[in-house]
This record gives structure tokens, sequence and C-alpha cells, in this order.
């Protein structure tokens, strides 16, 4: 009876045996486990072409001082649009270069207002990104850039040619550059890729608008969608007297007559070959110019824009660049604010201003930005500054681009009807916007 009642004692002491064994093995395993740090994936989401191989070097190096960090950088083109699918889908980056109105009313984005940085911000900058129905901030720009017309100096001074001031002017030395040198395009614009001339459309058709309204009030009548104020469709408004004047263009051979299937990058080559006269353009594509053409840098020159609406200044462009945003549904908020202050960091300013050619935003920086700092600066005291557009999230610069293409391929009867087009389609994504 004892020897039959020792043989499922011992089996009990072997399985607690075994047991306590497996608990101990567990328990070492998870504390191993849980001391193991698992890096932190943020999504950085950007549609700045012109920066994406500098981002990735900023990136590595703030990697390399930030060693659980990892920040994994998406560039799309269409970048706006992209992010109106990744929002309704969930799939939501940590940080963005993608900001507009509408998400902001969404409450998509993190109010930066109280981040330390902005005590050295340029105060005008620090005005021109903020909200302008709660004044927070809910987006931050580490760069300023301008906007307008670069010009081949060899050539203008070959042709006894001055920047023009009125569209007249602007059209008589183009067309003086086709009749003296006909083997150089006037004015090359690279309509294949729509966003170019959705700039187009923010420079030269809104240029008017913005300058009779002023830089805020016109911020607040695209915000708001005040048609009183912006008139798109108006017979001899804005918007149909540029595509009555860059039709002109194209029907006298004033644009390269493959306006239609011309890349940026064509538009670039074409520039710093010598083969092209003039091309509208941002600051931003200095860096890519002077990468293509190091010699070249001495025969660009920089004006504003002639306004397509007579009796008006012309324009320039002179605003945020490279702004910024934290998604209100990031998961790591304090480490996508820890690269923005990465970014921002005066030495890691300085260089993405002296690669961008574009001053910093920011107190503190004394970059070398570029060889235009002058002509600039010139350009600013003779024309009248406006901002970007504030599109609406269903109707982006590369939505107006396509619109701007089908009149440039005679979709359109008359100039009227474009802007009527315009019009309607801004409205409905408005609206869509504002259910």
């Amino acid at each position: 009876m004892k020897k039959w009642m020792s043989l499922p004692l011992s089996l009990a002491l072997v399985a607690g045996l075994i047991a306590g064994c497996s608990s101990t093995e567990k328990t070492g395993n998870d504390t191993a486990s849980n001391n193991k740090v698992e890096k932190v994936k943020l999504h950085f989401f950007t549609g700045k072409v012109e920066t994406v191989d500098l981002m990735e070097e900023l990136i590595a190096k703030f990697e390399a001082e930030n060693p659980g960090i990892e920040v994994e950088q998406e560039f799309q083109k269409d970048a706006s649009n992209v992010f109106k699918v990744k929002l309704a889908s969930g799939d939501v980056p940590d940080i963005t270069t993608v900001v507009s109105q509408e998400y902001i009313d969404q409450g998509q984005y993190l109010d930066l207002s109280g981040e330390p940085f902005w005590e050295r911000v340029i105060p005008s900058v620090k005005e021109l990104t903020a909200d302008i129905k709660t004044g927070k901030n809910f987006k931050a720009a580490s760069n300023v850039t301008m906007g307008g017309i670069f010009y081949n100096k060899q050539l203008f001074e070959e042709l006894n040619l001055q920047p023009a001031t009125t569209w007249e002017e602007f059209k008589s030395n183009l067309k003086t550059i086709k009749e003296r040198r006909p083997d150089v395009v006037p004015l090359f614009l690279a309509g294949k890729e729509s966003w170019t001339l959705g700039q187009l459309m923010e420079f030269v058709a809104h240029g008017p608008i913005k300058q009779e309204l002023g830089v805020m009030e016109a911020k607040k009548a695209f915000i708001q969608n005040d048609s009183g104020k912006l008139k798109f469709a108006e017979s001899k408004g804005a918007v149909d007297t540029f595509a009555q004047r860059l039709v002109e263009l194209k029907d006298e051979g004033l644009i390269n007559s493959d306006t239609i299937t011309a890349t940026y990058d064509n538009q670039k080559e074409g520039f710093v070959q010598g083969k092209t006269a003039m091309i509208i353009q941002g600051m931003w594509v200095m860096g890519d110019l002077l990468q293509m053409a190091p010699d070249f840098q001495d025969n660009i020159g920089f004006a504003p824009i002639p306004s397509v609406v007579d009796g008006l200044k012309p324009v320039v462009l002179s605003a945020e660049d490279s702004v910024y945003a934290i998604t209100a549904d990031s998961k790591h908020p304090e480490e996508a604010k820890k690269f923005l202050d990465f970014l921002f960091q005066p030495e890691n300013l300085k260089v993405y201003s002296e690669a961008l050619k574009a001053p910093a935003a920011f107190t503190d920086v004394d970059a070398d930005w570029g060889p235009l700092k002058d002509a600039a600066d010139e350009a600013l005291k003779s024309a009248a500054g406006i901002a970007f557009t504030d599109w609406p999230s269903g109707f982006s610069g590369d939505d107006a681009g396509r619109l701007v293409q089908e009149l440039l391929v005679g979709k359109y009867k008359n100039s009227v009807d474009f802007a009527k087009e315009f019009e309607n389609t801004w409205n409905k994504a408005w609206q869509a916007n504002n259910k």
C-alpha cells in the first residue's frame, strides 16, 4: 500500500519540478523580452520632390544620434490627394508636409503653438503659418521662399532686354527672343507634371486676386471660399484673363510646343543649357539648377511676374516653405517632435537652406543660401508679395494643373468657359469639405 502511494507522490513531485522549471524559464524569457527596447518607427510623408535625397541624409544623421528611432520617408508626387486616401484608410503618417485648412478644421494635426522653437522663428513666418480661425500654429516652416521669373542674363544682355513690369512688356520680350533667337524657347512650361501648371495658377492666375486683397485677407478669402472676393468665373477677371493670355502665348509660339509632354527635368535642363530664356519657378529649383551646371549661376537672373491684369504691379511669391505638421493620430508624438526639433537645429537648417537655396525661417541661422539673394531683395522692393494658395483638399494644385492641361489642348471653347469650370471644380471640392 505504501509502495502504491509512493508512485503518485513521486510523479507529483516530478511534475511540480517540471512546472517550476518551466515557470522559471518563461519568467526569464519575459524579463529578457521586457528589457529589449523596440525601435520607434516614424512615418514621414512628403510631396516635396526637391528635398527627398537631402532628407534621407538628414534622417540618417538623426537615426545615428537617436538609435531608438527610425524614420521612413515616403514621397508622392500627388501628395495632397494621396494624403486624403491615407486618412480615409487609417494609414496616417506621423509627420507630413501636406497641410490644408480642411484637415486643420477636422483636428487632424497636433497644436504646435507651445513648442520652444517658435522663439527663434521670424515673426512674419509665424503669422503666415498660423491658423486664421484659431490663431494656433498647427504647422511649422523651416524656410521662406520666393517664386518668380528665372531668366538667362547673358541672353537678355545680348538682346538688350530688361525684365518686364507689365504683361505687354513681357510678351514683347518673348517675341523678341523668338524672332532674334529662334533656337531658344522664350518661355518653357513643364506641363506633363501637373503640379507645375497648378503652380502657374497660384502665381499668375491668383496673383492679381492676392495682390488686390492683401496677404492675410486673400488667405481668408481662399479658405472661406468668399466668392464675392475671389470672382473666379468673372468675365475679364483674373482667371479668365490668365487663360486668355496663356492660350495667346501658345498660339503665337512663345512657349514650348511640347508643353503637355515636357517634364520638370526638361525645363531645368533646357534652362541651364541655354536653350530656354525664361521659366516661372520658385527658389526651390535653384539647388537642382546649380547641381546640373555649377558654372551657370552667374547667368541666372530673377524677376517678378508681370500681372496678367493691366494696371496692377508685378507679383513675387514670398511665403513660408518646407512646412511640417504632426498628425493628431500619431502613435509617437514625442518622437515626432524630437525629429522636428532635430530638423530645426541651426546646423541642420544651414545645410538644408544652402542645399535648397532658400533662406531659413529661423533668426539664428547664418546660411549662404544662394547667388540670387540680392536679386530677391530687389524683387521684393518692386513687386507685390503674395503667398501660396490655400487649396481645398479635394482640389489640389495638381488638379488645377490638369485643368490647365485641358486648356492647352483646346478642351474649352474660350477662356470664360475655363474660368467657369475652375470655379465649379473649386466649389464642389470646398462644399464636399464643409458638409
